[in-house]
């Protein structure tokens, strides 16, 4: 099995990019992963592309094509992913999986999302065709709603409070106030979590992700082919995996527990030969304040009703054992859906080659996952990230 390198990596700011089309964010991104990575475009076998709500913010469908232009050439498979939130992370994994099989010796994965044009209540409606619609769409569920129930449901069942998800709020901000590529680079405290307007019970508007435009790109290589040419890439993908769970909330029979999350963080270890306790850096899809909690026991970091003391207990923050989204993460960086999981990598990618502003942080680092989550967890994708030897 073919070794997966990340030879260079991309990313526009993140927020408000108004005027600016999804094909002219993702072009910059695209060629800033190139550039950076040394590969010639004529070199690239194909593209995975995340966007989830191209049709509805700019009326364009068929998007893998419009994005492989420019690439440098049109021999090529350019394919979109759409698996809502998690359409970036399944992006990365069909390119781990497409070098790991043989297909592909060079891969371009990356994403695009222009949110901020629509009103804001268009944007939550379109964000809520990621839910089951039947069961919840219809009724009147949107994505604060349901993160609201999972919060209330976790805080029955384990405990915790407003102020343990303000700490995480706060946290993230922090991070976010020295990453240039951040939407939201200001520093809070837990009074203006606490202050802040009702989204939804319990849950607060500094609780919440903003609508955000952005792309992020990587280049995927294999081993092989960066020793014929030689390419140094400091970061590799040890493991990748993927989970599914349903897509009702009412279906599962335990709502504290994301088991897509499980299931893809479980694979993905596997692959790498590593275990939780082996992960020094983490970035994990914080769309709510509780879905970062879900995600870290999902991860295995914490037992199930222990992580929702962690960033107040300083565990995950910058200084802590383990720090948790030093690019400021959803919360803080933002969340153009489509890009968020390449994101991700762009931002871990850097941390564990020490060239991102808070890698100080993470000096010592060696090991590094990404977790990117679709709607309230019916899908996830996990990846492993480790520094090259």
């Amino acid at each position: 099995m073919a070794e997966t390198l990340i030879a260079g990596v991309g990313a526009t700011d993140f927020g408000e990019h108004a005027g600016r089309t999804g094909r002219e964010l993702f072009a910059e991104a695209r060629s800033s992963a190139l550039e950076a990575s040394g590969v010639s475009g004529s070199d690239v076998d194909a593209l995975y592309y995340g966007n989830y709500m191209g049709e509805t913010a700019e009326e364009q469908s068929h998007q893998a094509p419009l994005m492989a232009a420019g690439i440098g050439t049109t021999n090529l498979e350019a394919t979109r992913i759409e698996n809502a939130c998690a359409s970036g992370g399944y992006a990365i994994a069909d390119g781990v999986r497409a070098i790991e099989s043989g297909a592909a010796d060079v891969v371009l994965v990356g994403g695009a999302e222009r949110m901020t044009n629509l009103e804001t209540g268009e944007t939550t409606a379109v964000l809520a065709r990621a839910a089951d619609e039947l069961h919840e769409g219809r009724p009147g569920l949107t994505f604060p709603g349901a993160y609201a129930l999972l919060a209330d449901a976790y805080m029955d069942r384990f405990g915790g409070s407003r102020d343990a998800l303000a700490h995480i709020a706060v946290k993230n901000h922090a991070n976010a106030a020295t990453n240039p590529k951040a939407q939201f680079q200001s520093e809070i405290d837990v009074a203006d979590v606490l202050e802040a307007p009702t989204v939804a019970d319990p849950l607060g508007l500094l609780d919440a992700c903003p609508i955000t435009d952005g792309a992020a790109a990587a280049v995927l290589v294999s081993r092989a082919y960066a020793e014929r040419n030689d390419l140094e890439a400091a970061v590799s993908i040890a493991g990748s995996g993927r989970g599914t769970d349903t897509l009702a909330l009412q279906a599962r029979e335990d709502v504290t527990r994301m088991r897509a999350a499980e299931s893809a963080a479980d694979a993905a270890y596997d692959q790498a030969g590593i275990a939780p306790e082996d992960v020094d850096v983490a970035e994990v899809h914080d769309c709510f304040t509780i879905a970062e909690v879900l995600a870290l026991e999902a991860l295995g970091f914490y037992e199930p009703g222990e992580a929702i003391t962690a960033a107040a207990d300083g565990e995950t923050t910058a200084d802590g054992e383990r720090p948790v989204n030093l690019s400021g993460g959803l919360k803080a960086k933002g969340h153009p859906v489509g890009a968020t999981g390449v994101g991700q990598l762009v931002e871990l990618t850097k941390l564990l080659a020490g060239t991102h502003p808070n890698a100080d942080a993470v000096a010592d680092a060696e090991v590094g996952v990404t977790h990117n989550a679709g709607g309230t967890v019916a899908t996830a994708a996990v990846h492993v990230l480790e520094v090259d030897s």
